[in-house]
Formats: structure tokens, C-alpha cells, sequence
């Protein structure tokens, strides 16, 4: 029997990233009232406590604002990729998203290393934001 990847679990207000994910997109919240652009999505702006909201197509570039580097092997499905690059991804539109980090010798990774997205399909449901040095 084949070991089940680990997903994520989409909840009412992350289905719609998850959807544009899976069409290659990065979206996220912009709150109509203030602008703020928000991750994790969710029902009110965190700044103005707007309910009123538009996903927006975001550029996917950014850079690592922190990251590790995972040896331990914490679900089956990892057995034969570790070690592994977690990373914290700041935004050119400001928001921090979490994601891994590929395409990087483990040496040469920064905190302000230059990173773009691309998006691995996992299965029918589910595409994941990953990251790589800009091509």
C-alpha cells in the first residue's frame, strides 16, 4: 500500500486559494476597505475588521525571511526526502506564507535569498505553493 502524502485541510475560507492554487495562481485576501493584503484568509480584516474582501493575483515572488532545515522524518510519506527545506516566505506584497524551498544546494541558502513560486500538483485537489530561486 502506497504512504498517503500529507495535505492540508481547506476550511470554508482558504477553498478559494486552494482553487486558484490548483490553477497555478497565488491569490489572497485584499480587504476592500483598507487595502491590506492577509494570509491566512479569513472572514474580517485583521487591521480594520472589514468583512468586505477580493482575492487579488499576488506576483509569487518573495524572499526566505527565516527557514530550516528538516532531518527528522516526521510522517512515512517524507522517508526518502529529507533532509528538506521549511521556509518562511516574505512577500513582495508583504504577507509571510510558509512553504518549502527547493532548488537550493542547503549551503547556499539565506534569510533574504531571492525565491519564486511554482506550484507542486500533489493530487486532483491539492496543488502546493513551493518555492525556488528565480529562474
Amino acid at each position: 500500500m502506497a504512504v498517503q502524502r500529507p495535505l492540508p485541510y481547506a476550511t470554508p475560507e482558504t477553498r478559494p486559494f486552494w482553487g486558484y492554487t490548483k490553477q497555478h495562481e497565488l491569490r489572497m485576501q485584499k480587504c476592500l476597505d483598507c487595502g491590506h493584503i492577509r494570509w491566512p484568509a479569513g472572514m474580517f480584516c485583521p487591521k480594520c475588521l472589514s468583512d468586505k474582501s477580493e482575492w487579488v493575483k499576488l506576483s509569487g515572488k518573495g524572499s526566505v525571511y527565516t527557514f530550516g532545515i528538516t532531518h527528522y522524518i516526521y510522517d512515512k510519506w517524507y522517508t526518502d526526502k529529507v533532509p528538506y527545506v521549511v521556509a518562511v516566505i516574505e512577500l513582495a506584497e508583504g504577507p509571510h506564507m510558509m512553504g518549502n524551498v527547493t532548488g537550493f544546494k542547503h549551503e547556499d541558502i539565506k534569510v533574504g535569498s531571492p525565491v519564486e513560486i511554482y506550484f507542486d500538483d500533489a493530487n486532483e485537489e491539492f496543488s502546493l505553493p513551493t518555492w525556488r530561486p528565480p529562474k
